[in-house]
């Protein structure tokens, strides 16, 4: 793909019609710019590229102390996509904390999981996204394997510190994923956590090799989609897609 390519506007930016409104949760970290250092609201800028080439409009969505704004907050947006970041809190899902996991985040785990849950309530299309189908999960009542290399016996999931691998998934061929993407595909990859026991409502159509999760689907909800691995690491736009299509009532 050339760089021209890489930077014209997605297939479903129609001529008059305006792009759909994509928000991104972000981090909550200390960062530093100029001369200051203070917590900030941060975004790998590879989302929103992703959502850009896809044809929307990326819009930062930081995890906000109150709850108050939620709802007009999830009406003002045609999409929503919760983007990947640390560990949830294991209290969240009745797990004590393994030494592997990471510490919690207190303000973006309770923002995060209410916002899940309102998305769903208002029907609104969403792409969930490593932690953010963690979140999902958590929101449907579901629990997390908080250290997969314990589990399945090897790091191929997260091959290093943010080094971003790649590996196999298999899809089920009737899913919405599978007819976005086709029965196979090889994703990139950084996670070591992943799906236990799924929410209420989630239904699993994709695994890597060693069973592990890969992808679920919110059954009756009109694009409810999460998948563990990092699309937007990749080349491949599909997933977004298919997300700002929907945004976009096609």
């Amino acid at each position: 793909m050339d760089e021209a390519t890489r930077g014209a506007p997605g297939p479903h930016a129609a001529p008059g019609k305006s792009p759909p409104l994509i928000g991104v949760t972000t981090y909550l970290e200390p960062a530093r710019w100029g001369v200051w250092v203070r917590e900030a609201a941060l975004l790998p800028a590879s989302y929103v590229r992703a959502v850009e080439r896809a044809g929307g409009v990326p819009v930062m969505v930081p995890p906000m102390a109150g709850l108050r704004g939620l709802d007009s907050l999830v009406g003002g947006l045609d999409g929503l996509i919760l983007a990947g970041g640390g560990d949830l809190d294991p209290e969240l899902y009745g797990a004590e904390r393994h030494e592997a996991t990471g510490p919690p985040q207190p303000q973006r785990d309770r923002f995060e999981l209410a916002l899940a849950r309102a998305v769903v309530d208002a029907d609104l299309p969403f792409l969930a996204i490593c932690r953010g189908m963690q979140i999902l999960n958590v929101a449907r009542g579901g629990a997390l394997i908080q250290h997969l290399p314990e589990a399945v016996g090897h790091e191929g999931h997260a091959p290093g510190a943010g080094l971003v691998g790649r590996h196999g998934v298999q899809i089920s061929s009737t899913s919405t994923i599978g007819k976005i993407l086709g029965d196979a595909v090889e994703v990139p990859t950084y996670h070591h956590q992943a799906v236990s026991r799924l929410g209420k409502g989630l239904v699993a159509v994709a695994w890597a090799d060693d069973q592990v999760v890969e992808a679920v689907e919110l059954q009756g909800h009109r694009f409810g989609l999460g998948v563990q691995w990092h699309p937007e690491e990749g080349d491949d736009r599909r997933l977004f897609e298919a997300l700002v299509a929907e945004a976009s009532g096609h």
